[in-house]
């Protein structure tokens, strides 16, 4: 394969082109470019600017009144799962189907616990930034948050 050489009288080494490439942090580049802007659009300031208040109740009350009804039909399924799972360990348990060691449970949870509270340490920065940039999104679309909150209830309730 042959190169060819595109150099002009006066043009530096191709081994000092490194210097023409700008060097992006990622992480600047991910707070100046929020998840909203790429699913709204570059121009998605607040909502209140876009749409009149009824409108964004009814869209925060409708979409607010999906995630209700799904998170209450989840939530009665993994109840159900959950509780049944450990109702018949019981019974398996009662029967002497099963033979617990409660000890080594016991054990096994703090010791869980103990990795729990390292990692909640370390992921706490994270954490604190996605809360803050979340009350930061609420805080400038009021209306649409409440309305969110009240579809949400709704959606909970039915």
């Amino acid at each position: 394969m042959a190169t060819v050489d595109h150099r002009e009288a006066g043009q530096e080494d191709p081994e000092s082109e490194d210097e023409l490439y700008e060097v992006v942090d990622l992480t600047e580049y991910a707070r100046r470019h929020q998840w909203w802007c790429r699913v709204f659009g570059s121009n998605s300031g607040p909502i209140a600017e876009k749409y009149s208040v009824a409108t964004q109740i009814a869209m925060g009350g409708v979409t607010g009144w999906c995630a209700g009804y799904l998170f209450q039909r989840v939530g009665k399924i993994a109840a159900t799962a959950v509780g049944g799972g450990f109702l018949l360990l019981q019974i398996a348990n009662h029967s002497g189907y099963v033979q617990v060691d409660w000890k080594k449970v016991e054990k096994d949870v703090n010791k869980a616990k103990k990795r729990l509270k390292k990692k909640a340490n370390k992921a706490a920065p994270e954490i604190n930034t996605f809360i803050e940039e979340a009350s930061d999104f609420i805080k400038r679309n009021i209306v649409l948050s409440s309305g969110f909150v009240g579809g949400f209830f709704l959606g909970l309730a039915s």
